[in-house]
């Protein structure tokens, strides 16, 4: 990790830290430990970074989902959990405490019949389960990334 960590974009490095925490190849202690040997190397200083930040790195499963994790976080926006279970279903980005689900939607995966289906009957069982589902499509990201951080920070305003 620490080799990796010497070259590789800040992105790659977080998703390659994730998939080694999930697939069980590292630990956070394993991984700390390594930056503790080599405390003059670079790759050691990137790696302490992803120990110490707030929010888990994220796992994303999709280029809708990479571009909507980087306006979140170029607008210092809350961090969410990304592609995390909620009841049976598995969602793109939460916001437990707010409350608040993001959907990364794609023309492509989303326009039979089947998926519009299975799109709302999932709305319904997440809103059900307490939530506002907010869906996002590749387009909207693409040609109005303002328009949805807005949408974003406005659904993240905390209700008094």
């Amino acid at each position: 990790m620490v080799d990796l960590a010497d070259h590789a974009p800040d992105r790659y490095l977080e998703r390659a830290f994730e998939e080694a925490l999930t697939r069980r190849v590292a630990t956070t202690a394993s991984i700390a430990a390594a930056v503790e040997r080599l405390p003059g190397r670079r790759g050691a200083t990137r790696l302490k970074a992803l120990l110490e930040r707030d929010a888990e790195p994220a796992l994303t499963r999709s280029e809708a989902e990479e571009r909507l994790l980087a306006l979140i976080r170029e607008a210092a926006l809350p961090p969410p959990e990304v592609n995390r279970r909620i009841g049976r279903h598995t969602v793109d980005f939460v916001w437990r405490d707010r409350r608040l689900i993001v959907e990364t939607d794609g023309y492509r995966f989303h326009s039979t019949r089947t998926a519009f289906e299975r799109d709302r009957i999932r709305d319904a069982e997440l809103t059900a389960a307490g939530f506002r589902v907010i869906r996002v499509t590749w387009r909207q990201l693409e040609k109005e990334p303002l328009a949805v951080l807005t949408r974003l920070a406005q659904a993240l305003v905390p209700v008094a």
